[in-house]
């Protein structure tokens, strides 16, 4: 029930934010949440669930995508536009807050305490 009220009050947000911003920055933010999802949870996977490198995982791996994306648009089209690029490095931020809020913590310990006992 918990997840569920999350999820409605974060889409309720989503489309209060779509009113406010420009397609192309709604674009740039999913693809830095999308990205930063995938560099978050494989540094989350090999750090064995460490929090800074799940979170820097996830902001470094969006970074990385937003400054391939303006590196294009500059070759191709002579522009870098950095909103852009800090929409795309907002959305790995928002996704590293996300899943470290919902990466389970008390498991985490469990786990430690566990492996302490052995």
């Amino acid at each position: 029930m918990k997840n569920t009220l999350v999820q409605i009050i974060f889409f309720c947000f989503l489309a209060q934010l779509h009113a406010q911003v420009e397609n192309d920055k709604l674009l740039h933010f999913g693809a830095g949440a999308l990205s930063g999802a995938v560099g978050g949870l494989l540094a989350s996977e090999i750090s064995d669930g460490d929090r800074a490198w799940t979170f820097a995982g996830a902001v470094g791996t969006s970074l990385l995508v937003g400054l391939a994306k303006e590196s294009l648009d500059k070759k191709n089209s002579n522009t870098w536009d950095n909103a852009d690029l800090g929409a795309t490095v907002l959305g790995g931020v928002t996704v590293g807050v996300t899943i470290d809020l919902f990466s389970g913590k008390k498991r985490r310990k469990r786990k430690q305490l566990t492996l302490a006992l052995y």
